[in-house]
């Protein structure tokens, strides 16, 4: 599989827990990258890191890699072709894939490690 183009987001991440009833809150929905998803158990929210309010149960500190897209939805492998170099690194990721690309949020200290892997296993990063 060729490698593939990413592209670095340039605001910090943060991955936020609220409790899974109620509506998402205003403070995230203004923000221009956003990922909300409910469970049961739940309501995840990963936005820009300066959306979130004191007092929010909150893990900052995330950097992200866009996918250059559109992706095919029988394209095969993407997201195994970068977290598998990443976790052989001892880079941890989360990933969010939506309708037209995936994205990888690193921790921004292991965003040098993850640009570098990356680049070694024949992707190319814009920073």
């Amino acid at each position: 599989m060729p490698g593939h183009e990413l592209k670095l987001l340039p605001q910090e991440m943060a991955v936020c827990r609220l409790p899974p009833a109620g509506e998402p809150p205003g403070w995230a929905l203004r923000a221009a990258f956003l990922c909300l998803t409910r469970t049961d158990d739940e309501l995840s929210v990963i936005c820009p890191q300066t959306e979130v309010p004191p007092g929010v149960e909150a893990a900052g500190g995330w950097r992200c890699l866009k996918v250059r897209g559109p992706l095919e939805f029988n394209q095969v492998g993407v997201l195994a072709s970068l977290a598998q170099p990443l976790a052989q690194a001892g880079v941890s990721i989360l990933a969010v894939s939506t309708y037209e690309t995936d994205y990888l949020l690193v921790p921004a200290q292991d965003l040098d490690a993850a640009v570098s892997v990356l680049r070694k296993h024949g992707h190319a990063v814009d920073l």
